[in-house]
């Protein structure tokens, strides 16, 4: 076991948890839902509805995660403070585990009436009813970069050959039929759509 690590994260989770009870002082670590509020710039509202076992721990795993939107949203605009008026804001309600479901169903729709644009992927909690109420973007790896990248050097190099070149078979290699499938080939490379 690597207590170095460890330690790490116990220092980064006890910062999580001082930051948030900044923001509400009565979070608890008890079962519940939590409404994340924030008004941007422009006056739009936003909100995120959730729901927890461990209200403040799971708040504290928003703010190390990056699978979400609102994970990757608490760490692009921060929590509610004097010097952030435009972070996340935190409220919540106890309840036991085995109204979750229901109380959080509740909750979207509350929000939603009141002109909340919901940053939940999807609505009605975590058993039957769950819908999906906003896109799912695939998550980009190191295969979607290999083929963005294919992509952008194909239009680049076509818009040099087309603006700039003129690219044919050697005279001598006219009638090769090497030569010929080659060129093929390499028109085939510079057209984005094989790479969709």
């Amino acid at each position: 076991m690597d207590y170095k690590k460890l330690r790490q994260a116990k220092a980064i989770e006890a910062t999580n948890r001082e930051r948030w009870l900044k923001v509400n002082p009565n979070l608890n670590d008890k079962s519940g839902i939590y409404m994340l509020t924030r008004c941007d710039e422009e006056g739009f509202k936003y909100a995120y509805i959730g729901q927890a076992k461990h209200i403040l721990s799971r708040l504290c795993g928003h703010n190390m995660g990056y699978k979400s939107h609102i994970d990757r949203s608490l760490k692009k605009h921060g929590v509610l403070s004097k010097i952030n008026p435009y972070g996340w804001n935190a409220t919540f309600i106890n309840c036991p585990i085995s109204e979750l479901d229901e109380k959080e169903k509740f909750y979207e729709r509350q929000f939603a009436d009141h002109g909340y644009q919901l940053r939940n992927k999807t609505g009605g909690g975590q058993g039957k009813g769950k819908k999906q109420i906003d896109e799912f973007r695939p998550a980009k790896g190191y295969r979607d970069g290999i083929q963005q990248g294919k992509i952008t050097l194909a239009r680049e190099l076509k818009h040099i050959i087309d603006t700039h070149l003129n690219v044919s078979i050697r005279p001598e290699k006219v009638n090769n039929k090497v030569s010929i499938k080659a060129l093929e080939k390499f028109n085939d490379l510079l057209n984005e759509e094989n790479y969709h």
